[in-house]
């Protein structure tokens, strides 16, 4: 073989693994807008929150990255599971610390622990009509000992301690259950007013007037202090702009984590399958939910 069709040979073998690397490498984390220079960094938060790192993630490092001034998180979200929102709205409050703006633009749905991580921004802009506020805790346990009785099916618990199984759908829920899950969800919900009322410096009586999960409009929320201006996302990037001083058209730095493109290929189906299994089946929790969601 003639030493030109050997090197074509190793051509053809390696040009797919030289692109894929590649394709790995600019994959991993892609930046909209140019690199270098000034930037304005955005984080958008999306449908039911499960999970905090990967916002938290991005958050820290648009606020250790000095050529990033300033950040704007789009909020699409009607909340989600009570922990994650509580690291998400402690990142923000790092944003004060650090004197670095973070501007929070509302969408369509910005409630419950979507409203929650908002409340430490140094300002909120809302559409006219987003739906926001539903300031509370839910915490719902299935109960189908009924059926069973019914089918003729029971479950046998052995169990140490009187409080072990709570809220076992094979049985009605105790007095003394249901107090101490009130108790909790109580806890929970003061943890959230507390949190408005540290990141929006509100007075407590003020905020608890309204946090029985009413969900108000963006004209509402501005009304009653809760959001600061009313705009979608150009105005919110406008006044982001004035408050840095900056003109003209500016760069938007948005980090998206990108898994490799056959990682991906081969693991949606099963991704789609564990979002359906989500609906049909939350994971274990109090929520900071919008009801309905």
């Amino acid at each position: 073989m003639k030493r030109s069709h050997k090197i074509m040979i190793v051509a053809v073998i390696l040009t797919p693994v030289v692109i894929g690397l590649v394709v790995t490498v600019l994959s991993q984390n892609s930046e909209r807008g140019p690199l270098g220079g000034a930037k304005i960094g955005l984080v958008r938060v999306r449908d039911i929150i499960y999970e905090s790192d990967s916002y938290v993630k991005q958050l820290k490092e648009y606020r250790e990255d000095e050529s990033v001034l300033g950040v704007i998180m789009r909020i699409n979200s009607p909340g989600g599971t009570v922990a994650p929102a509580q690291e998400i709205f402690a990142e923000v409050m790092r944003y004060r610390a650090a004197q670095k703006p973070l501007i929070v633009s509302m969408e369509n749905v910005a409630a419950s622990g979507g409203y929650y991580i908002a409340g430490g921004a140094d300002k909120i802009f809302a559409n006219p009509g987003t739906l926001t506020g539903s300031f509370g805790v839910i915490l719902r346990f299935p109960s189908y000992h009924k059926l069973m009785d019914k089918i003729g099916f029971d479950m046998i618990t052995i169990k140490a301690g009187k409080f072990k199984d709570i809220g076992n759908p094979h049985r009605e829920m105790t007095d003394a259950e249901r107090a101490t899950l009130s108790t909790l969800v109580e806890n929970t919900h003061d943890q959230f007013i507390n949190a408005i009322v540290t990141g929006r410096n509100m007075s407590l009586d003020s905020v608890r007037k309204y946090a029985d999960g009413r969900i108000f409009t963006g004209m509402q929320a501005k009304e009653l202090g809760f959001v600061d201006s009313l705009g979608g996302f150009e105005t919110a990037l406008e006044y982001l702009k004035t408050t840095l001083g900056l003109t003209g058209k500016v760069k938007l730095a948005e980090k998206k984590e990108r898994e490799p493109l056959l990682k991906r290929l081969l693991t949606g189906e099963a991704r789609g399958l564990l979002n359906v299994g989500r609906v049909l089946a939350p994971p274990a929790g109090a929520y900071y939910l919008m009801s309905g969601s």
